[in-house]
């Protein structure tokens, strides 16, 4: 079961959040069928999303962050809701790279770093606030702190990881930290948690060594007075619909509806990218759906004359 920890110093300067993502991560590997490679930024990308989605305020709130970097993998998506449930896809799911020198994977080079990472921050009502940064290295936790402290102003320190089984090529473990620094952390806090994550063996070592998220962040806290605020179960959650996908294809035109091609016992097929499943349109609710489109447009063109 995956679950994410929040924590802050007694004193109110830092907070420090921790997620265990194996099972989503894991859950992403089999729906999409990913590579080692792809597994490892697609993963990392999750895990910081559902980490952000957690700092979200309102319950119906949502964020969607989207990378591409130039590199082979394309996009990477990923969308969370409030309560760090979160889902996401590759635009190539099969592309691998030879493991580096150093014998980590080798996600900056899949994903590149000329390119920018974009977030969609949805809070449930009013605009969406839209923020982008250039990408610092394509690694994710470096461009996800970059965003945090130029695009949401906000000090932070992102680690993120993926331990992929290099025999079989399958998700072992996956998690991520994510630590803010609030109004009024002064030097001593500051540098006392730099000299701590500096020491702090790496995600996925902490979670083999079987650490709990709020160990993790007790690790990484050494030193100071720390409180649990919350910790709550998170999962891979898709809520796609055949409805949600109506609504989809009453952006296109009347004849782009009535033209999709019928593949399968003669009906149209879609398929969501964040979970494969298949949804299926007869020839005569494909008719329907762009009569119901040409009426709204009949009105919504009745209403601009008059």
């Amino acid at each position: 079961m995956d679950k994410i920890t929040r924590c802050i110093t007694t004193d109110g300067s830092i907070m420090a959040a921790a997620i265990d993502s194996s099972d989503i991560v894991f859950t992403a590997q089999q729906l999409h069928k990913l590579t080692k490679t792809t597994a490892a930024a697609l993963g990392r990308l999750l895990s910081g999303a559902s980490l952000m989605g957690a700092m979200l305020k309102n319950d119906s709130a949502t964020l969607t962050i989207t990378m591409n970097g130039g590199g082979p993998i394309g996009n990477l998506i990923a969308r969370a809701d409030s309560r760090g449930n979160v889902r996401g896809y590759v635009s190539n799911p099969q592309i691998d790279l030879p493991i580096r020198a150093d014998g980590k994977i080798d996600v900056g080079g899949a994903v590149g770093s000329a390119g920018r990472l974009s977030v969609i921050r949805n809070e449930g009502r009013g605009e969406p606030f839209i923020g982008q940064v250039e990408l610092v290295s394509g690694e994710i936790a470096e461009d996800l702190t970059a965003y945090q402290a130029y695009s949401e102003q906000i000090p932070s320190i992102c680690a993120l990881g993926v331990l992929i089984d290099k025999s079989d090529g399958k998700v072992l473990f996956a998690g991520g930290m994510l630590v803010q620094l609030l109004p009024g952390a002064d030097e001593s806090c500051i540098t006392m948690l730099e000299e701590n994550f500096a020491k702090l063996p790496s995600v996925t070592t902490m979670l083999a060594q079987g650490l709990t998220p709020k160990q993790m962040c007790e690790k990484l806290l050494t030193g100071m007075e720390m409180e649990e605020l919350d910790e709550f179960e998170v999962n891979y959650l898709c809520n796609c619909s055949k409805e949600k996908f109506s609504e989809m294809l009453l952006t296109l035109t009347p004849e782009e509806i009535e033209s999709l091609p019928l593949v399968k016992d003669g009906m149209a097929e879609i398929k969501c990218p964040y979970c494969s499943r298949a949804y299926y349109f007869t020839p005569e609710e494909l008719v329907e759906l762009a009569d119901e489109l040409r009426a709204s447009l009949a009105q919504r063109e009745n209403e601009n004359k008059n």
